[in-house]
């Protein structure tokens, strides 16, 4: 039986204006288009690193 990956259902709360302009190219990286977007990504350490960066522009979940 294949093993479940985890999941997290992060949504994007805030915008990039006024920020670093690296940040925004981290919001686009993790495939966001529009505020209030939710994307569900993979729970690995790539993700979670690039989420540290943008934590203030963001909101985290864990998908059930």
């Amino acid at each position: 039986m294949a093993k479940k990956e985890k999941m997290l259902k992060v949504t994007w709360v805030k915008s990039c204006i006024g920020y670093n302009a690296n940040q925004a190219k981290i919001i686009e990286a993790l495939g966001f288009k529009k505020l209030n977007q939710t994307r569900l990504l993979p729970d690995n350490d790539s993700i979670r690193g690039s989420l540290h960066h943008v934590a203030h522009l963001v909101k985290v979940e864990e998908a059930k």
